[in-house]
């Protein structure tokens, strides 16, 4: 089935001009938003995979840099988030009953990609949930010629007395008929909304998180609190998954903040070690989204990524 037009929120679209949406549907019969950021004579178009909780709009400042660079870019509100299906009764639990679902979301970007004849070649940006869905993607053939991480879900960061814990009730609560409740210590509400400036973990820009903060409270539709035991369940076996898997043959720049608190760095780090054709830059005092900093701290990591995708995945 052919993309459809579908709602652009541009009221909270920060970035530049221009952005547009489109519904596309899975394999398996959910509906996806796609952004699309078109850009004049594009050296090539870049996948943007968000994380957990997030949505297209938010990615209007990352399409806007990328656009000044050269490329058209695409992302991708995954199921169960954003404007895609919601997969629970309570919209406001974010889920997946199995975590290679997400690749038939992938599938689904790419088909609208090649429909829409957004330009050749393509390039993977993947951010958090984003990075692990990315990698397993790369692994099993993504059509791209580079990819670049930030903040990539490679590990859950848990306190090591908690792991066990983690892994016993997100194994058991489903098997009890309460895999669709929330795990200790998470919340209905989005931490952008519940938590301040002084206490995020996400960007040490305040005008970066003012725009977080106002996108949600224009359009509450978005908003998606903490993740049910079975995402928890599978996201878990997930990264034990990929952590056993060789890294795809493509070149691989990944950013990490020194100050990172939501996925697990030594996880980023294992991986980098053993990837042939990649890099690991450490962001000083970055928290967990690099690339939504000020434009003195994101502006030369979009440089960086640009001249990897440029020199065509040789540099």
């Amino acid at each position: 089935m052919s993309p459809t037009s579908a709602p652009f929120l541009s009221d909270i679209a920060f970035g530049e001009p221009g952005g547009a949406a489109h519904w596309a549907q899975t394999s398996d019969g959910h509906r996806v938003r796609l952004g699309v950021w078109e850009r004049p004579e594009a050296k090539g178009t870049v996948l943007i995979f968000p994380g957990r909780t997030e949505f297209i709009e938010k990615y209007d400042v990352c399409a806007a840099q990328l656009t000044r660079r050269g490329f058209a870019s695409m992302a991708i509100d995954w199921r169960g988030q954003g404007l895609a299906d919601r997969l629970l009764d309570n919209p406001l639990i974010g889920h997946v009953e199995h975590f290679p679902d997400y690749q038939k979301d992938v599938n689904a970007l790419v088909r609208a990609a090649r429909t829409l004849e957004m330009p050749r070649p393509f390039f993977l940006l993947a951010h958090s949930m984003g990075g692990a869905i990315g990698l397993r993607a790369a692994m099993e053939g993504l059509s791209v010629q580079a990819t670049a991480f930030t903040g990539p879900m490679w590990g859950i960061k848990l306190a090591p007395h908690l792991r066990p814990v983690a892994w016993l009730l997100s194994h058991v609560m489903p098997h009890v008929g309460r895999g669709d409740r929330l795990p200790p210590g998470t919340t209905i509400e989005h931490h952008v909304l519940t938590d301040g400036f002084e206490g995020n973990l996400l960007t040490r820009d305040q005008t970066q998180f003012e725009q977080m903060r106002r996108q949600l409270e224009a359009h509450p539709e978005l908003a998606l609190g903490g993740p049910s035991f079975v995402w928890l369940r599978e996201a878990l076996r997930e990264t034990r998954h990929l952590a056993g898997r060789p890294s795809p043959n493509l070149p691989c720049l990944t950013f990490v903040g020194t100050n990172e608190r939501i996925v697990e760095v030594s996880a980023i780090q294992a991986r980098m070690a053993a990837w042939k054709r990649s890099s690991l830059e450490l962001v000083e005092d970055g928290e967990h989204e690099v690339l939504m900093e000020s434009e003195a701290v994101a502006g030369p990591l979009f440089d960086q990524i640009a001249a990897l995708f440029l020199s065509g995945g040789h540099g």
